[in-house]
């Protein structure tokens, strides 16, 4: 449980990634760090590609189990 809450940069990318999937502005990111913002940003422009290819609901959910685990 430490090491997720030590991995700041994948946290951001999931975060990321999810928003970008729930059709959320690039704008909403809430982080400030550069590096941890550059992350969300690019989850972000992958889950809003995702999302424009149609991966929401079922098949998002392959997606998002791939994505966490690198």
């Amino acid at each position: 449980m430490k090491r997720q809450k030590r991995d700041v940069y994948a946290r951001a990318f999931k975060r990321g990634y999810l928003a970008g999937v729930s059709g959320k502005s690039k704008d909403s990111c809430p982080i400030d760090q550069p590096d941890a913002r550059q992350e969300w940003l690019n989850g972000w422009r992958e889950g809003r590609t995702d999302n424009w290819e149609g991966m929401t609901g079922v098949s998002g959910i392959h997606k998002l189990a791939n994505v966490t685990a690198t």
